[in-house]
């Protein structure tokens, strides 16, 4: 069982990392340069295509993997009553926090992009980006805290 446990931390934290990364770069890269106008729209909704479809499989995977570790390594009096358990609460929080602003911003991304604009969609969508990237830094501080 141990070495199940270790393959699925592995996996958690690997998809863990991926996601929250695609996040802060679209953030922080493609939506800036959509919005300065140097995207066009189809090249803007390809990579929104799958960074939708990447967050939706990585929230999935992530609920699934976390799930299995938090339900074997502890109780509802660990969760609410220890320090480690109480930050295992706070991060699924987090995570729903970021999968919600990622689907949002993909909404308001989406809807603009589909009639062929680039630069105001991609407005529409970077505050929930830039949500969704801070809420991505709180999840590793969040995990480093766990860790240590």
């Amino acid at each position: 069982m141990a070495l199940v446990d270790t393959a699925l931390a592995t996996v958690h934290l690997l998809v863990g990392a991926l996601w929250v990364g695609s996040v802060v770069f679209f953030a922080g890269v493609v939506l800036p340069a959509a919005r300065a106008g140097e995207l066009n729209a189809g090249p803007l909704e390809s990579i929104g295509r799958s960074l939708t479809r990447g967050s939706r499989l990585a929230a999935l995977v992530m609920f699934l993997t976390g799930g299995h570790l938090t339900g074997t390594r502890y109780t509802v009096a660990r969760l609410t009553g220890t320090t480690n358990g109480n930050l295992v609460v706070a991060m699924l929080l987090l995570w729903l926090v970021l999968t919600a602003l990622v689907e949002v911003g993909s909404s308001r991304l989406r809807d603009g992009v589909s009639q062929r604009k680039v630069r105001e969609p991609a407005a529409n969508a970077l505050g929930f980006f830039r949500g969704a990237a801070a809420v991505g830094v709180l999840l590793f501080l969040t995990a480093g805290a766990l860790v240590a």
